[in-house]
């Protein structure tokens, strides 16, 4: 399920990708582990027809999502585990580089969940990162995800072979990541809210002397290669 070939395409806004695959206007949709929601937010100023749910089980960015209110969209606290709406309550459900990041154990149960809260012939739209390129080997330096994202892919095409399920679309790409310099890549990378990476001060050196390679005058610029399956829940 996974032998697309890669694309070199490069894409700055992955909002222009998922309106390409899916519908916005009218939707219900649901945000599974949405972080800050940035995507979320840009979709309602684009499709403000849309209702949006946040669902983020980090309390600390649940917190600063909550603070900053805005028109069609709401946040619960909650992990994609166990979504607290009734059967069939979504057009549309969102998981933007978060699928990796759902316990190893529990990631059959977060799609099941998905399946379960979309209406017939809804979409899950899965927006992962590939476990490759020259960002990723920074990253890996203090945060190995390569475990996680294989057994992330794994599960969807597990999913795939139940009859809930059918993958409808597939993307690859690749998005600019930028950094003023290696404070700003220690706070936003190596310091997020939800997890905590154990940086030693081996792991902060090496980490730098890695990143600092690609620093140039105006900071660090990275492409980050993604892989996007978009799901329909069958009507069946």
């Amino acid at each position: 399920m996974t032998s697309a070939p890669p694309s070199s395409a490069l894409v700055d806004d992955e909002l222009d990708v998922l309106t390409d695959l899916v519908l916005l206007d009218s939707q219900d949709i649901i945000e599974l582990g949405c972080g800050a929601a940035q995507l979320s937010r840009a979709l309602l100023k684009r499709h403000p027809s849309c209702r949006v749910t946040g669902l983020e089980v980090d309390m600390r960015q649940h917190a600063k999502n909550i603070a900053v209110p805005q028109e069609g969209l709401r946040f619960l606290f909650g992990g994609a585990e166990q979504i607290p709406f009734p059967d069939s309550s979504f057009d549309l459900a969102l998981m933007l580089k978060s699928l990796h990041h759902v316990p190893l154990n529990l990631l059959t149960q977060a799609l099941d969940e998905a399946a379960r809260v979309l209406r017939p012939g809804g979409h899950l739209y899965v927006s992962e990162p590939v476990y490759a390129g020259p960002f990723n080997e920074v990253i890996r330096l203090f945060n190995d995800e390569g475990a996680v994202r294989a057994a992330a892919q794994a599960a969807l095409d597990a999913a795939l072979c139940a009859a809930v399920w059918e993958q409808v679309a597939q993307r690859r790409f690749e998005v600019p990541v930028r950094f003023s310099d290696f404070a700003d890549f220690e706070q936003r990378m190596m310091r997020p809210t939800y997890a905590d990476h154990r940086i030693d001060d081996a792991k902060l050196a090496a980490t730098r002397v890695a990143f600092e390679a690609h620093f140039g005058p105006d900071g660090a610029r990275f492409l980050r290669p993604m892989h996007v399956r978009l799901l329909r829940r069958r009507m069946v």
